[in-house]
């Protein structure tokens, strides 16, 4: 009895904390960036370094029709969580000319498992099928107004910014109900303005080096 009893608050125990990781993880800080608008145009960027070892910028990706920028980490359970749809994503509208890139901005220095070699070694047990690029400086993501990963901005034929925020409304992929990212490109491929243009995303918020 006395053992039942002890397994059952442990469990208790993990559960709760399991909630408090997660109550926490999904509260964003203020962007430290300037806050973009819709139909602003989207900041340029250039030599991220991929997984791939290779450079990367904007403009190498300009025979797409719409960019998914998407801000992103190795560690966060939030962003860990929306992998697996980023993933689905490139694949179902990459043949309608659409790319995601993701991004990660976090700091190595305040979060050592988002080093770039951890970047490579996710990037790999995932098979992720889009760019994955360091933000070594943070200039991009402060470029952007990145608060959160994930955070997400879709970038319109003239890399104007159409939609930004959250993936969808729920953080359990069997739960969601508003798929505002898919709502927004689906939108925007028929020519047409994203049912919603902005959205609260949530996540971990973005670690900032505080060393500069």
């Amino acid at each position: 009895m006395t053992r039942k009893w002890a397994l059952s608050v442990g469990l208790g125990a993990m559960a709760l904390g399991v909630a408090i990781v997660l109550a926490v993880s999904t509260t964003c800080c203020a962007a430290k960036g300037k806050a973009l608008k819709i139909g602003e145009a989207a900041p340029t960027f250039s030599g991220l370094t991929g997984v791939d070892d290779k450079q990367h910028g904007l403009s190498d990706y300009g025979k797409a029709k719409l960019v998914v920028v998407v801000f992103t980490c190795n560690h966060c359970p939030v962003a860990v969580a929306y992998e697996d749809r980023l993933i689905a994503l490139q694949k179902d509208y990459e043949p309608k000319g659409v790319q995601v890139l993701a991004i990660n901005p976090n700091s190595a220095k305040a979060q050592p498992p988002d080093s770039f070699e951890n970047m490579k070694k996710r990037a790999k047990e995932k098979e992720f099928n889009f760019p994955y690029l360091h933000d070594e400086t943070q200039k991009v993501a402060l470029q952007y107004g990145a608060t959160c990963t994930p955070h997400v901005f879709v970038l319109d034929k003239d890399r104007r910014i159409a939609y930004m925020g959250a993936i969808d409304d729920n953080i359990k992929a069997g739960k969601v109900k508003e798929h505002w990212l898919r709502d927004a490109v689906d939108a925007l491929l028929e020519g047409k303005e994203p049912p919603k243009g902005v959205t609260r995303q949530f996540g971990c918020g973005i670690k900032w080096d505080k060393s500069k």
